[in-house]
């Protein structure tokens, strides 16, 4: 069992009872405040750990880290002592914060140096991201798209059931939670037949995923297999994934979209590591036909997280659209890493791999507004009245997610992110 793990630990941080962050999380961030150049952090309740100042008061000796892993604006630097340097790490700040541990809390003038209170500070982009990569591997979501767009019999393209699909990504447009994006303009096809037009997208929509960010991986031209992919993958965080369908629909064929995802993708600022994820492991669904040898796992590689999203027009309340969970994904981490890596490409600290948007098999449980409003036929109504078919400007759009057992709620925080008119 990992130490940290402990559902029994308690911490002398106060922890609110529906709080994200028990002493069982101890997630990694980056964090900036008026008197504090961007650092890494952690976090406890309401409190951000500043381990840069926890590392200059000797707080960390003993442990394979300097002043620079912490003292930087990137989680990278921490990230290059592997999967072992971060457990012994959170293994560390699980013993320095827990009720029973007197030697940091019996110094009110070290604990002062050290907690910040979370609405004090700025929480930036967690990782220098090299590359990413977006996979599609929610059945329900891939034939719900499948249904709409092709023949409801044949909604899965012939390889979906084969492989993990994927494409490569934007790493410069990843944004951090609270940074506004603007709606994006490109080329559309309004009416089949016509020519195209330029503007706005009118059908601006969020996707709701899970992203995992990597280690360093193996050299140029080796694999990465099921079996070992976990000691690969630092932790994972939530993203929105946004999504312009009519930029897309145009532009799509034939090598997939293009500007209709590369203008903004918005993550959750706390990166939670695969240890603290570890006790909500489940199996995962049955897949047939049978894979192929590579792509063969062993145990379980699925997470039980639930997830939501809200819409929040301006100056109104907010409206839960989508209540979904991630155990409903048809592909894994452990696989998707390993067919990313089989023909030989090498993968980099920092690099980032989503999981497609993740839809469940109800209509609550659908992770985009495309599939909720089934392609704008069926509006969603607001709290405060109106609709919305897609995302409208001025709208902010709100995900969270957790974990809960035996009396233990991980989470992840919340990426909210707001719609500004385009330009």
């Amino acid at each position: 069992m990992i130490n940290a793990n402990n559902p029994a630990l308690t911490s002398w941080i106060e922890v609110p009872s529906n709080s994200d962050f028990p002493i069982q999380n101890i997630p990694f961030g980056i964090f900036k405040s008026g008197q504090l150049a961007p650092r890494v952090g952690s976090r406890i309740g309401d409190k951000v750990i500043d381990l840069k100042s926890l590392f200059v008061l000797g707080y960390l000796s003993n442990l394979p880290f300097s002043q620079e892993d912490f003292d930087t604006d990137a989680l990278n630097n921490l990230m290059k002592h592997g999967k072992k340097g971060a457990r012994d790490l959170r293994n560390r700040l699980s013993k320095l914060f827990s009720t029973d541990n007197h030697d940091l809390q019996g110094n009110t003038h070290h604990v002062e140096q050290v907690l910040i209170d979370a609405d004090n500070v700025d929480m930036l982009l967690p990782v220098q991201i090299g590359d990413y990569t977006d996979f599609y591997s929610s059945r329900d979501h891939a034939t719900n798209v499948g249904t709409m767009f092709r023949d409801p019999n044949n909604a899965l393209l012939p390889n979906w059931l084969w492989i993990p699909v994927g494409y490569h990504g934007r790493a410069s447009s990843i944004i951090p939670s609270g940074v506004p994006i603007k709606r994006p303009k490109g080329q559309t096809l309004p009416n089949e037949g016509e020519d195209p037009v330029f503007g706005p997208c009118r059908l601006l929509d969020f996707e709701l995923e899970m992203a995992f960010i990597t280690f360093d991986g193996k050299p140029l031209g080796e694999s990465i297999s099921t079996k070992e992919a976990e000691d690969y993958i630092f932790g994972m965080c939530i993203m929105n994934d946004w999504s312009a369908r009519d930029i897309q629909k145009w532009e799509y064929v034939p090598l997939g979209p293009f500007l209709a995802k590369n203008f903004a993708s918005s993550i959750s600022p706390w990166i939670v590591t695969m240890d603290a994820l570890e006790p909500f492991k489940l199996e995962g669904p049955l897949q047939d036909p049978k894979v192929l040898s590579y792509l063969e796992y062993e145990g379980k590689y699925h997470y039980d997280i639930h997830l939501e999203v809200g819409i929040q027009p301006e100056n109104a309340a907010e409206t839960v659209v989508c209540n979904s969970n991630y155990k409903h994904m048809y592909w894994n981490m452990a696989q998707q890493l390993a067919h990313h890596t089989i023909n030989g490409c090498n993968i980099r600290r920092g690099d980032m791999m989503a999981s497609g948007t993740i839809s469940g098999p109800t209509t609550n449980s659908f992770g985009s507004m495309l599939e909720i409003s089934w392609k704008g036929t069926k509006p969603v109504i607001l709290k405060e009245g109106g609709e919305r078919k897609f995302i409208n400007d001025l709208d902010t759009v709100i995900m969270r997610g957790h974990c809960s057992k035996d009396g233990v709620r991980i989470g992840f925080g919340e990426v909210s992110t707001k719609v500004l008119p385009a330009e």
